[in-house]
């Protein structure tokens, strides 16, 4: 098949794992007999540095002309919370003028990190579970005010909003294990008496072999790491997702390892690792590609229909760590961890 793909490799990291996920991607092409045309384009603090926006419209429209779009990171101290124009901004505008409002994160642990996390491994075996973040709606969107003495942040969700994320869940956990566990803070926030209402509707109406149970967020955070293996698809608001998909990173031993999908009604999508541009270890070869990879294989699969390749790159992750590849944040003490390019030769020599 052709197929036309935005590669932003955007700022900090960004461009050392975009550039794993790239030659992924070309070899995937030679081995399976696809033509991926690549372009490159400027986005987040490397953009405002270019022109002065974080998203400009030359890489907007290749974004909107593209079949699928591949993202590393972006943000860094030199364009901080008080800087005028900030990376941030452009990641939400991208979000909704692409108009993927369901993000999907799997989290999963490979048998072979057990011992990296934090957390004991008793705990973790078993864990495979998915969230559901809405991505275009919420706190993160809605109207804000600043004065000298005040500040506010407007959250607002509505009945379409909730349903159409809800409908997401449902379908993910139709073709899994069947439970939709639905985030919220009701006892508090209107928005989340809101969001249990409907989610509660959706599901018993038109997904009626799968359970819904409702969490209030807080109790959520607690249950995440005292018994994972009790989830599957937690669907969730903008801000709640962010900040627990974070929270569930520790599950699978780190955040560099962890891919995600945000996806619409169409068939383009935004792929991108969870993890920030880490400007600490910038420049340095020694990221972990891992989550940039995994997300080339969720570009291959819902953006592609190529599932056959994602499942080959998802395999060759898998045997390059049975095999022992390791960089920094996931080597176990007192072994060698890999470069950033080190281990991403690793996945190719496995993909072959």
């Amino acid at each position: 098949m052709k197929a036309r793909i935005a590669v932003i490799a955007g700022d900090g990291i960004g461009p050392e794992v975009v550039a794993e996920g790239t030659r992924v991607l070309e070899r995937v092409a030679e081995k399976f007999g696809h033509e991926f045309q690549m372009n490159a384009a400027p986005f987040g603090g490397a953009a405002i540095d270019l022109t002065g926006d974080p998203l400009p419209k030359a890489t907007l429209d290749e974004c909107l002309s593209a079949d699928a779009v591949l993202l590393g990171a972006i943000g860094g101290p030199k364009w901080g919370p008080s800087s005028p124009v900030r990376p941030e901004q452009g990641l939400l505008r991208i979000r909704r003028e692409l108009g993927v409002y369901a993000n999907l994160r799997p989290i999963k642990l490979h048998p072979a990190l057990r011992d990296s996390s934090a957390i004991k491994p008793e705990v973790l075996d078993g864990v495979d579970l998915v969230f559901v973040r809405e991505l275009t709606g919420g706190i993160y969107f809605g109207e804000k005010t600043r004065t000298a003495t005040t500040a506010t942040d407007l959250c607002s969700y509505s009945v379409a909003e909730v349903e159409r994320i809800t409908r997401v869940a449902g379908r993910l956990a139709s073709s899994r294990r069947k439970q939709v566990f639905s985030i919220d803070k009701s006892n508090v926030l209107e928005t989340s008496r809101l969001w249990r209402e409907v989610a509660e509707r959706v599901i018993k109406q038109e997904f009626p072999d799968v359970s819904i149970e409702h969490m209030l967020v807080d109790s959520a955070a607690m249950h995440l790491i005292r018994r994972p293996r009790d989830f599957d698809v937690l669907v969730t608001e903008n801000m709640f997702g962010d900040i627990l998909t974070d929270e569930g990173a520790m599950l699978a031993s780190s955040l560099g390892v962890l891919p995600s999908a945000s996806i619409g009604e169409g068939r383009r999508g935004l792929y991108e690792p969870i993890h920030g541009s880490a400007p600490d270890i910038a420049g340095k070869g020694i990221a972990n590609p891992v989550g940039t990879i995994l997300s080339v294989a969720m570009l291959l699969r819902h953006s592609l229909a190529l599932e056959t390749e994602a499942l080959a790159v998802e395999g060759a992750v898998n045997k390059a760590i049975e095999d022992g590849a390791r960089t920094a944040d996931i080597a176990e003490k007192g072994r060698p961890a890999l470069t950033t390019r080190q281990m991403g030769d690793a996945i190719l020599a496995a993909l072959d």
